[in-house]
């Protein structure tokens, strides 16, 4: 049973005021939501798999709370260069090469990686899925309004837009012009008048064809990354928008360039809160090719882990705050995962007792109050284990875990119904434990000999770089 507010409570760190404001729709009771979306040349990592449970347990809180929100993500599938700079080559085009596939191929091979990542760890699918590449003419229409205000200038690679004539450039992200330098923010190009100013439009090399490029009124080419977010938002939702989700890499350029092309277009202001996700650390350090440390959700299942488990593991901290991430905290989360879907298993069984409504609802309601308070759901979860230590029945436990799970989405009660526990006899763990030592010692003719016993007792052994695991037949 959902209770009831006389008011809505949800607070959210808005990035451009640098505080926690009371969050107040545009529209009563409408909310809309613009979430930045993958660029798709390679591998979701589980960096990107945080940052997008951050967003969808804000939908989920925000339509808990009564309003009804329409959740718009784009594909990043063309025009995004190598990094926020304006030079080097297009992304897309670098994972075909690297993948020896066409640039179509490479999307379509990423975007289905991607949805299958977030299908994993529980995530609902946005309500509107927006590709760049169905956007062009729309993004084109955005740099014409820009050129005929002024805002534009054309040089040898492309259409720019002035951030000197755009006079709250600097709002998001706080820098101070005047330390700015050609090369410390993004790479020197020839030409530009400023070194803040972004590409608008990118042409075509002309020593090579590119497979993404069209026709433009300043040339053959393809729009460059900011556009395409401001184009397509502004068409699912028109010129202004509640809240914009992203990175916290984002803020310094890419969310910088929308506001101020977005604005300038427009002449209205064009987000009312800026939510950024902070980064995700892999054993202390930022995740890197070079390090062998860039984990996918599909890395996570590979190790024996229900994805389930990092989800847990991500809403056990904050989404402003960096995170570290290694196999011991997620082999942690993944064994309070398992008591919980163990606790719902266990009150099932219980017989049902006369409803307390009041101790019932002093729960949800610290529950609700820490989703409320800018997504904390760290102390959310902390509420769901103090309620199921409480003497509440077995009813009302069930009634406010029901409650808690319908917003944190770690499905237990779908897990409860699907897996019942394996026990497994002891003679089988001392077995495992006889092939491990065998193992270890290099006589794997006596560890064989024990993998046989272990499957005549009913069990396979899968073996894994994390050691042996048991898996019922």
């Amino acid at each position: 049973m959902k209770m009831a507010y006389t008011t809505r409570m949800l607070k959210l760190y808005n990035t451009l005021s640098r505080s926690v404001e009371e969050f107040k729709p545009l529209k009563d009771d409408q909310v809309s939501l613009y979430a930045c979306g993958m660029t798709v040349y390679d591998n979701a990592h589980i960096g990107h798999a945080k940052k997008y449970i951050g967003d969808d347990i804000l939908v989920r809180v925000l339509r808990w709370d009564g309003y009804e929100v329409t959740h718009a993500m784009n594909v990043t599938d063309v025009g995004h260069l190598v990094s926020d700079e304006d030079t080097g080559e297009d992304k897309m085009e670098k994972g075909a090469r690297k993948y020896d596939m066409s640039v179509w191929d490479v999307a379509h091979k990423f975007e289905g990686q991607f949805w299958d990542s977030m299908d994993a760890v529980g995530n609902d699918r946005p309500d509107v899925l927006m590709h760049a590449t169905d956007y062009i003419p729309e993004q084109i229409a955005l740099i014409q309004t820009l050129e005929k205000k002024g805002y534009t200038y054309q040089i040898e690679d492309g259409i720019y837009f002035d951030t000197s004539k755009f006079p709250h450039y600097f709002d998001l992200s706080r820098q101070d012009p005047e330390k700015l330098k050609a090369g410390a923010r993004v790479e020197f190009v020839e030409g530009k008048k400023n070194v803040s100013d972004f590409a608008l439009w990118k042409f075509s090399p002309k020593t090579e064809k590119r497979e993404m490029e069209w026709e433009s009124p300043w040339g053959v080419g393809f729009p460059g990354w900011h556009i395409e977010c401001s184009a397509m938002s502004m068409d699912a939702f028109g010129p202004r928008l509640d809240i914009h989700t992203g990175g916290i890499d984002h803020i310094a350029i890419h969310h910088t360039d929308e506001i101020a092309q977005s604005e300038a277009a427009t002449g209205e202001k064009f987000v009312n809160y800026w939510v950024h996700h902070n980064f995700l650390l892999v054993d202390g350090q930022k995740m890197s090719k070079s390090l062998g440390n860039v984990y996918s959700v599909q890395d996570v299942i590979a190790k024996g882990f229900d994805p389930l488990s990092l989800r847990y593991l991500f809403l056990t901290g904050h989404y402003r705050q960096e995170m570290n991430f290694t196999w011991e905290s997620l082999e942690a989360a993944q064994t309070a995962y398992k008591k919980l879907i163990a606790h719902v298993r266990s009150l099932q069984q219980e017989p049902t007792e006369a409803v307390s409504a009041e101790k019932e609802e002093s729960y949800e309601q610290q529950f609700i109050d820490s989703v409320n308070d800018d997504l904390n759901t760290a102390k959310a979860i902390a509420t769901m284990w103090d309620m199921l230590k409480s003497d509440l029945p077995a009813g009302e436990k069930i009634t406010a875990l029901s409650m808690m799970d319908s917003i944190l989405g770690l499905q237990i009660f779908k897990k409860a119904e699907e897996h019942e526990e394996v026990l497994i006899p002891q003679e089988v763990l001392d077995l495992l434990q006889e092939r491990e030592a065998f193992r270890k010692a290099g006589d794997f003719t006596a560890s064989d000999e024990m993998r046989a016993k272990i499957s005549d007792l009913g069990f396979d052994v899968i073996d894994s770089k994390t050691g042996s695991q048991l898996k019922k037949k």
